[in-house]
This record gives C-alpha cells, sequence and structure tokens, in this order.
C-alpha cells in the first residue's frame, strides 16, 4: 500500500522514471501487481483537466514518427509537456515487438518535458496496446499536457482510438484518386483532421491535390453534432520541415475551445470512462472463464467437434453457453 502511494505521489511530482514504472505496473499480468494496479489508478480519480488527448493513425511509412517529433518539438518550445504512447505491432509467431520508436524520434527523446513509451499491441484489436487508457491516465497525472496515442495502422478496428481521445488525426501520403479509394470509410467519419503529409520538395503539389481530394471528400460526409460547420478539415503539412505544424495546432484549439464551450469536451471524457468500464468488464469476464477448469474442459470437447467437422463454429459457441447457463 505503502509504495503504491510513494509511487503516484512521483508521479504526480512529473518523475519520468516513476511514470513509466507505473505503466509497467498497470500492463503486468501478475496478480499481485494487478492488485497494485488498481490501488494506483484509485488515487488517479481527480483527472487532469487541461490535457489533450489526441489519436493519430496512418498507412505505415506515411511519417507518423515523423510528424510527432516535429509536432512535439515544436511544442514543447512553447512551454508544453508532451507525452507519447506509441503501439508496436507484435509478431504472431514470436510474440515479440521491436519498441524502436525512441530510436525514431531521437531529438524528442532526449527532451526533459518528453516521455516517450513504446506498448506491444500483443495482438489486442483496435490499434491500441491492452492498457492504454491506464496508460493514459497515468500520463494525465504527471501533467502533461498532450498525450499523443500512436496506433498501430489504418484500418477499420482502428475507431476503437477514437473511445479514449479527444481528437483524432488521420496523416496520409500525398496520392491520387486510389489513395483516397484506399481510405476506410469508418476512419472517414471518425478523423477530426486530415493531414497530408510531405508537402514539400516535388511532392509539394501533389499534395495540395490530393489535399483538395480529401476535402471534397469530407464534405460528402453526413454533418456531425459533435464539430463546427467548418469540420472536418484537411491540410497540408511538411514533418521534415516542420511547416503547417502551427496550423495543426491552432486547428486542435479551435476545435477544443469550440467542444468545451458546448459542454461536448466534457460529454466525451464522460463516454470515455464508460467505453473503458465496458472493455474492462468485458476482459475480466473472459479472463474468468479462461481461469475455469469445467469451462476449459467442456471448450476442449468442443474444439475437437469443430476440428473434426462434427458441428459448426456458431453452434460449438451456442452449445458452450447454454452448457454454462445451466450449470449455474
Amino acid at each position: 500500500m505503502e509504495s503504491v502511494k510513494s509511487l503516484i505521489k512521483e508521479v504526480k511530482a512529473g518523475n519520468r522514471r516513476a511514470l513509466a514504472r507505473a505503466i509497467t505496473l498497470v500492463e503486468s499480468t501478475r496478480t499481485d501487481h494487478r492488485d497494485q494496479a488498481l490501488l494506483l489508478m484509485d488515487e488517479l480519480l481527480e483527472k487532469n483537466s487541461h490535457s489533450i488527448r489526441i489519436g493519430l493513425t496512418g498507412t505505415p511509412g506515411v511519417g507518423k514518427s515523423t510528424f510527432i517529433e516535429s509536432f512535439g518539438m515544436m511544442l514543447i518550445k512553447q512551454g508544453f509537456k508532451v507525452a507519447v504512447l506509441a503501439v508496436d505491432p507484435t509478431s504472431k509467431l514470436s510474440g515479440g515487438s521491436i519498441l524502436g520508436d525512441k530510436t525514431r524520434m531521437e531529438l524528442l527523446s532526449r527532451e526533459p518535458a518528453a516521455f516517450i513509451r513504446p506498448s506491444p499491441s500483443q495482438e489486442y484489436q483496435g490499434g491500441v496496446a491492452p492498457k492504454t487508457r491506464e496508460a493514459i491516465a497515468l500520463c494525465e497525472a504527471a501533467n502533461f499536457d498532450l498525450i499523443i496515442v500512436e496506433t498501430v495502422g489504418v484500418g477499420q478496428s482502428e475507431v476503437m482510438v477514437s473511445e479514449m481521445t479527444d481528437i483524432f488525426l488521420l496523416l496520409m501520403a500525398p496520392g491520387g484518386g486510389d489513395e483516397l479509394q484506399g481510405v476506410k470509410r469508418g476512419i472517414m467519419e471518425i478523423a477530426d483532421l486530415i493531414l497530408v503529409n510531405k508537402a514539400d520538395g516535388e511532392l509539394k503539389s501533389t499534395a495540395l491535390r490530393t489535399c483538395a481530394d480529401y476535402a471534397g471528400a469530407l464534405r460528402l460526409l453526413r454533418k456531425r453534432q459533435i464539430d463546427p460547420d467548418d469540420f472536418p478539415k484537411a491540410l497540408t503539412l511538411s514533418s521534415l520541415e516542420a511547416t503547417g505544424l502551427d496550423k495543426v495546432w491552432r486547428e486542435i484549439n479551435l476545435l477544443k475551445d469550440y467542444r468545451a464551450k458546448t459542454g461536448i469536451w466534457i460529454d466525451q471524457r464522460r463516454n470515455q470512462s464508460l467505453d473503458w468500464f465496458e472493455s474492462e468488464l468485458k476482459n475480466r469476464m473472459i479472463q474468468k472463464f479462461e481461469k475455469d477448469s469445467k469451462f476449459l474442459e467442456l471448450k476442449s470437447v468442443f474444439k475437437k467437434e469443430v476440428w473434426d467437422e462434427k458441428i459448426t463454429p456458431e453452434r460449438a459457441a451456442e452449445d458452450i453457453l447454454k452448457t454454462v447457463e445451466k450449470n449455474k
């Protein structure tokens, strides 16, 4: 109990090593660590109201890390503290992750006002890691002004990141019509800003045309009640030359101010807490089943029947649930 209180005190004082230890604690699957993690999170009920949670996604190679570094460095120069929660894909073969984000953000990682935490996705759906929400809360407790969640990559399941962030950014590379066709509609519908990166050198004119294409596509989408009239928007920038970043920051603040004034901001935060609760409850229920010996025995029997093609997977799942319900 005392060690947890000491840890949270260090986290709230802005100690980055303590913050890293706290995130490691909540990510641990050990039972004794889980109990400590619950006590740790209990201390964070009082929220950091000034923070901005930003979700960032984009296709591999679009320059997410370069954008985060340039954007983060700009904000640090303005006196802000920036935390980056970068999710690395976990290998299905080895179960390992590279976790190389600190090497990809070399300048930012050396800044005292920055904190970079790579976490393995562990095949978790939605482009985030299993304990991303807890990590966000801990970064807020450490008084970081901006928490950027860099997701694994673009896909329909990436929509989950919008359930834990305030502003969602979609980073895209300059391209033609095929590039626009490749963007999932679900991602377009939740994006607050579409940022066309690499608007420099020979690609600048292509980036401007691509941005215009995205702006046109956004106008065809149904108006969202959470936005002012001119949102969502498409913008161009160059992470390499650090141009256009100030405009991105202005637009983020315009959106934040609008949502704060209308009460949407606080409603979003409360909905995020409810989504967190629902997700945690489902995970705990699954974990409880997976530890029950009778359930595991029953599951093994039905897996063999599915393997032998004696029963459909749907019917097997239905029969297991009916058996569990009957034996309560």
